[in-house]
């Protein structure tokens, strides 16, 4: 089997999240010679398999094999591997089993490292993310079997195959204010407390804020209104209360007390509470580590293009890895189709990072 075979393999197994599909049941045995330890958590099918070749450095690769509900707008089956023009359309097609063929097959076909090899899958990537990489991860330390490098094969490719890798992700952090008024009659608005035009007053001085200057890794971080909700949907009812939502993508120059004092200088004598959570918390891997540098020269060597090096994007299972301390960093496929119908990636581009992570094995030392 070559990896288009086993790409279109892992397309044609459904695996909506949290289901892998019967999926990591056939890599227990197409890994021969891998030592495979299933790690299933509350529903969550989790699969971890390594082998070591001698006492040097322990290099993984991770991923997931879950998928997005195929939703509506297909002109082909989501779980039929369907080849058009040289593309190969299917749901995860690009998020992100073309990643889990390549370096599976990468990995079954090598024969001599100078240490551990590993790979990491979970089905609980596109759901709540709570008994997938978390629990692998903890069993791994538990068991002394951390690594200490990651590849994560997301899609990171922008506009052509190889133009990015990510080497850190933003954090994420959720904020809520609420503002307590006074309803009233539109037409007496002295015996009332309006929220809504209280918060008129600072809404453009905290919508769109940036809260840093970014630096050489991340953008600034911003605060981005997600919602404002107040009163009852009537024309001469003054709301009482009002809630507003939004989100800040934060670099690791800005936090949630930053956040906080920020909201209470631009609130002033306003009153109000804040309500903030944090989902993702921001990290970055050196530029100059081993890992970096290989995967950018493999990159180069296979597609004729150095890669920049990205925090752009959401969340990943990345950030988990990244918070024992490892480095951790991200490589796949164009993202221009992800979670979209007709999600789809070239045989090309699954090809050519299946060379790019057969290069990165035989020369991360």
């Amino acid at each position: 089997m070559n990896v288009i075979e086993l790409f279109k393999k892992l397309l044609e197994s459904p695996s909506v999240t949290p289901e892998d599909g019967g999926i990591f049941e056939f890599l227990e045995e197409y890994l021969e010679g891998f030592t495979t330890i299933r790690i299933d958590r509350e529903g969550v099918k989790n699969l971890f398999a390594y082998r070591t070749f001698g006492e040097g450095k322990h290099l993984c690769f991770a991923g997931h094999v879950d998928v997005v509900p195929a939703g509506e707008g297909w002109e082909s089956d989501p779980f039929i591997a369907t080849e058009k023009d040289g593309y190969i359309y299917a749901r995860g097609a690009q998020d992100m089993k073309s990643g889990v063929a390549a370096f599976v097959q990468a990995l079954k076909e090598t024969d001599t490292f100078e240490g551990t090899l590993s790979v990491l899958l979970t089905s609980d990537e596109e759901g709540p993310a709570k008994f997938g990489t978390v629990e692998v991860l903890a069993y791994l330390k538990e068991h002394n079997l951390l690594p200490d490098a990651v590849i994560v094969a997301e899609p990171t490719c922008e506009v052509q195959f190889g133009d990015a890798i990510k080497v850190g992700r933003r954090g994420s952090i959720n904020g809520i204010i609420e503002m307590i008024g006074k309803q009233g009659h539109a037409a007496y608005p002295e015996k009332a407390i309006n929220p809504v035009h209280q918060i008129a007053s600072v809404l453009s001085k905290i919508a769109g804020a940036f809260l840093d200057n970014g630096d050489e890794y991340f953008a600034p971080s911003q605060i981005v209104i997600t919602d404002i909700r107040a009163g009852i949907e009537t024309t001469n009812v003054s709301p009482g209360k009002l809630k507003m939502m939004f989100n800040v993508r934060n670099s690791t120059r800005t936090d949630q007390e930053k956040i906080k004092s920020f909201i209470a200088e631009q609130m002033g004598e306003l009153e109000y509470t804040l309500a903030l959570d944090q989902s993702a918390y921001p990290f970055v891997t050196d530029a100059d580590t081993e890992i970096v540098r290989t995967l950018s020269n493999a990159i180069a060597d296979v597609c004729g293009r150095v890669p920049k090096n990205s925090t752009a994007g959401g969340t990943s299972d990345a950030r988990f890895i990244a918070a024992y301390e490892i480095d951790v960093i991200e490589f796949g496929v164009i993202n221009d189709t992800i979670h979209a119908p007709n999600e789809r990636t070239s045989i090309a581009e699954v090809e050519n990072l299946y060379a790019v992570f057969t290069k990165l094995i035989n020369n991360f030392r």
